[in-house]
């Protein structure tokens, strides 16, 4: 029979997929289980994303809508990025996208070649180096260990960029590690990055107002406007606004890059549905109050699970600024036993599978994000859950030996 094409034998599952899978089908058996798995922000929208598209049905045009993304849309985004203090964009830089991942896709498509650098951090998100995968680019990881914070240093950066690189990719704040980068911090990177002007950045920084402790969000473009020819600002409505279902990304960067994109567009997906941009409008565009009291219920939650972490002996986890994760460090306990199971704990998946079963709470290994020493905690359960999942993780540790 014909073959498929050889970039499929390429592409992987979702490793983070396959962990909330397991732990559905458990919960469908009926344990009880608690997931910690997947980085989804488990609260809705406020009423007026819902009038909104109430709104819409009733004056649904049924017809296609533009590549590039609807005009009101583009506008509302404007303002978004420019309240971040990205300005002096106007339509023609930016294009939507079916969520951000498509967008990454859909850059990687249009500025790399096969057997050109893509260059990030480790840890990154799994769909980073999958995508690069996919189409076949080579892959230049910059190790980032807990050690230094998860956190990618200036002399990493000149080294790596001045291999010329065609892409580098920026992921702030992180995920998987929740890390975010201070204004010293960035701008000392934008130095760097402004030293070596052969290379499309990328800036993923769909986590931009979950930011804790008054860090901030910031951008090389804050400290460096004259990258601007060759910067792409990334961002998404799924976990700002509790709407990941709803898949709406955008890019913001030179005009050349988001026409290329808009091209892609009218032969991957035509447009994003007229019903889904008027919900990403009414996000955008309505009030703010919803992110706003879910990012300090993070930062909460945040501190209760990083007080839990500091009680098991032996774990070590940088301190997370934004997002919803935490990325601690379980490799003190490679080697031993869980004793009422009776399981050999060998790595991050042994670890990680054991937890499962042995008590019903769900972690992605941290292989899947290219650091096998830690697993990734997604703390965005309902808020009943946080407590008892995390003594169950407890529990689990005091019973290695």
């Amino acid at each position: 029979m014909p073959q498929l094409a050889r970039r499929i034998g390429r592409a992987k599952p979702s490793a983070i997929m396959v962990v909330a899978e397991k732990a559905k089908k458990l919960k469908a058996e009926g344990r009880d289980i608690i997931s910690f798995s997947i980085g989804v922000p488990n609260f809705l929208p406020g009423p007026h994303v819902y009038d909104a598209v109430r709104d819409a049905l009733a004056k649904d045009s049924g017809q296609y809508g533009s590549n590039r993304g609807a005009d009101a849309l583009l506008d509302a985004f404007l303002k978004h990025i420019e309240a971040l203090g990205l300005t002096g964009y106007a339509r023609a830089n930016i294009v939507t996208a079916v969520g951000a991942k498509h967008m990454i896709y859909n850059l990687a498509e249009a500025l790399l070649d096969e057997g050109d650098t893509i260059a990030f951090p480790t840890p990154y998100w799994t769909s980073y180096l999958d995508i690069a995968e996919i189409v076949d680019a080579k892959i230049d990881l910059l190790p980032c260990p807990p050690e230094q914070d998860y956190k990618l240093t200036p002399a990493q950066l000149d080294a790596a960029l001045a291999k010329k690189p065609k892409v580098f990719l920026f992921n702030n704040p992180s995920n998987p590690t929740g890390m975010t980068y201070t204004k010293d911090e960035i701008a000392a990177l934008a130095d760097v990055v402004a030293k070596h002007p052969d290379t499309w950045i990328i800036t993923d920084d769909i986590y931009n107002t979950m930011v804790f402790d008054g860090v901030g969000y910031h951008n090389f473009l804050h400290f460096r406007p004259e990258l601007r020819d060759r910067v792409i600002f990334l961002d998404s409505l799924s976990k700002t606004y509790g709407m990941p279902g709803w898949r709406v990304g955008f890019m913001a960067g030179p005009e050349t890059v988001a026409k290329a994109v808009v091209t892609l567009n009218s032969n991957h997906i035509t447009n994003i549905p007229e019903i889904t941009t008027a919900a990403a409008i009414a996000a955008l565009a309505g009030p703010q109050d919803v992110p706003q009291r879910k990012c300090a219920e993070f930062q909460a939650k945040r501190d209760e699970v990083m007080a839990a972490l500091a009680a098991i002996p032996g774990i070590v986890c940088p301190k997370p600024q934004g997002a919803f994760y935490v990325f601690p460090d379980v490799s003190a306990y490679y080697g031993k036993t869980h004793g009422p199971s009776g399981a050999k704990i060998g790595n991050d998946v042994d670890l990680c599978n054991v937890l499962l079963d042995a008590k019903g709470v769900a972690c992605v290994p941290g292989s899947a994000f290219g650091e096998p020493r830690a697993l990734r905690i997604s703390y965005t359960c309902p808020t009943p859950q946080l407590a008892p999942g995390m003594q169950r993780f407890r529990e689990f540790f005091a019973e290695l030996e």
